[in-house]
């Protein structure tokens, strides 16, 4: 177990005092004689032509290869499979495999209110600052590409990497391109959750709530199930299809927190899990996809992994990381910072609208200051709406944005690069004069990226 008190409730339940939906934790659990790891090879892009017998020779059973990223996991009952293993010359590195699990939230906020439409795009005319806000109230709509019709013609397809995507809601069907599950057991790419959807209404939501692009596409990639985590090996798989299905924008709401040093495994049984992750990403780069996450939630600076880790005697690193995607902090409607995004120099490059309670609440502490509507509105299954907060309702508004960038030079034109580059160039200057840990380049401006 985890001494330090900010981290185990980072891993468990973050923000549980008032929980915000956005981060997901990662449970490391001590070896058992029965479990599943990763196995990396030294080639990037191929397995080794004998890995099966490597794989059969230490006592493992290959359960699912990923050839493009050179790694497959393995189930063993040999408790000195990882020494066996490691042996091999054509190894990189091998471990335990990591569970990426949703945070609980203690309280998710569905609007109760003005259910029955009013006029047209009636939520977002009254709810959705934050969409204002990157928009500069629609205006960005009017520029070429800035609904996210792209220039050539080609469907932009922005990527959700999530719990799924209710594909029947009114507001998202007509821009809902396909869905598929990496869910074992499960076939249906149909959240039943909640997250996916207020994402994917925040990307291209066309109803009475707007995303930043409302003719964007969006495609659910599912990885979580109605209860439970998502292994590294299937976001990974996720992440490796969705590059070769050409989508445009990968939106990873998503991540966790790999503490090494701990007392329970070996550093470098984790260093497998991490360095999946990370050949996922590039390989998704490599073939022209826009990788968006999110800053994590548990309010801390991210510089470096002992800076996160406290008291502890050990180091926290935050998954997936990689110096290529884009990483999103999360500000809310009085243009700050929110207190329970992480920060930290090197580790954001933006800054998007994740809600909050208002900075009244923040002064008093009193449940009677917040301001429910400083919140994030946004598209839930079942038709509904609710409002979310957190770094994972401000990476999806980045991942809009990416899209539209996209949409106004034509799809497979920009570089992930350089679209980065446009993200970041275009954005307001915030805090510091230029760069800084709080919001990156500063805070996402649809305007200024189109113009």
């Amino acid at each position: 177990m985890m001494k330090n008190k900010l981290i185990s409730v980072a891993l468990t339940s973050a923000l549980s005092a008032v929980t915000f939906l956005g981060g997901f934790g990662v449970s490391t659990e001590a070896k058992t004689l029965d479990q599943n790891y990763l196995v990396v090879f030294k080639s990037e892009n191929q397995l080794p032509q004998n890995y099966l017998d490597v794989i059969k020779n230490s006592g493992g059973e290959v359960k699912q290869s990923l050839p493009k990223l050179g790694a497959v996991k393995v189930s063993s009952d040999n408790p000195e499979f990882l020494a066996e293993i490691q042996k091999s010359n054509a190894v990189l590195d091998a471990g335990t495999e990591n569970i990426v699990y949703p945070d609980t939230p203690v309280e998710k906020i569905t609007l109760q209110e003005n259910l029955t439409p009013t006029e047209a795009n009636d939520l977002y005319n009254t709810y959705q600052w934050d969409i204002k806000q990157v928009t500069n109230n629609g205006a960005s709509w009017n520029l070429e590409g800035g609904t996210g019709k792209s220039t050539n013609g080609e469907d932009i397809v922005v990527a959700v990497v999530d719990t799924g995507i209710d594909y029947t809601h009114p507001d998202l069907k007509d821009n809902y391109a396909y869905g598929k599950s990496f869910v074992p057991g499960i076939e249906s790419a149909m959240d039943e959750d909640g997250h996916g959807t207020h994402v994917a209404g925040s990307i291209a939501g066309n109803g009475r709530v707007l995303g930043i692009g409302p003719e964007l596409k969006v495609a659910a990639y599912r990885v979580f199930g109605p209860t439970g985590g998502a292994y590294t090996s299937d976001i990974a798989n996720a992440l490796m299809t969705a590059a070769d299905d050409n989508v445009d924008v990968v939106n990873m709401s998503l991540g966790g927190y790999d503490w090494f040093q701990n007392p329970d495994y070996a550093t470098k049984d984790i260093v497998a899990d991490v360095r999946l992750f990370n050949r996922a990403i590039q390989y998704a780069i490599k073939q022209g996809v826009t990788v968006v996450g999110s800053a994590g939630n548990a309010g801390v600076d991210i510089t470096s992994p002992g800076k996160l880790s406290g008291d502890d005697k050990g180091a926290v690193h935050r998954s997936p990381s990689s110096q290529t995607l884009i990483r999103v902090a999360a500000s809310g409607e009085e243009l700050n910072r929110t207190w329970y995004s992480n920060y930290g120099v090197g580790k954001i490059d933006v800054i998007a609208p994740g809600g909050d309670y208002g900075t009244k609440w923040l002064e008093t502490g009193d449940g009677a200051d917040r301001e429910i509507n400083k919140l994030c509105l946004s598209t839930i299954p079942g038709g509904g709406y609710a409002y979310y907060a957190g770094t994972s309702m401000a990476a999806p508004k980045t991942a809009g944005l990416a899209g539209v960038i996209i949409a106004k030079y034509g799809k497979d034109v920009l570089s992930p690069a350089q679209v980065k580059h446009i993200i970041q160039s275009s954005s307001d200057d915030w805090f510091k004069p230029g760069y800084d840990g709080e919001s990156g380049f500063g805070f996402i401006n649809a305007v200024n990226a189109l113009d």
